[in-house]
């Protein structure tokens, strides 16, 4: 499995919008499913600071999340620029590729 995780600073007042834009159900999670190799994405909200959050975005592999980035390009970069509004900060924390076992559970 390919992770690709994110830490948002969300400006005061916009944390329910970020939240729908975000989430389950949100605009960026249903543009991912358009792409093969899309496992989800799961959004966290730090709980001892105000405002922050990450996100972690599961693919099958690295080249499944590049192909989906390269054929939806122009479509990724507007749903990025509206969001810019959002957020203070955006910090692209790291993308990981999963050591697991094939019989461990993900969690």
């Amino acid at each position: 499995m390919y992770v690709i995780v994110w830490e948002f600073h969300v400006r005061t007042g916009c944390e329910e919008e970020f939240e729908q834009v975000y989430g389950q159900d949100g605009e960026w999670v249903q543009f991912f499913r358009r792409g093969d190799g899309y496992l989800g994405t799961a959004l966290h909200r730090d709980v001892g600071r105000a405002g922050r959050y990450i996100t972690i975005d599961r693919w099958t592999t690295q080249e499944a999340y590049d192909l989906f980035r390269q054929r939806w390009l122009i479509e990724y970069a507007d749903i990025d620029r509206r969001c810019e509004s959002l957020t203070e900060k955006e910090v692209h924390i790291g993308s990981f590729a999963s050591l697991m076992g094939s019989n461990q559970i993900p969690g």
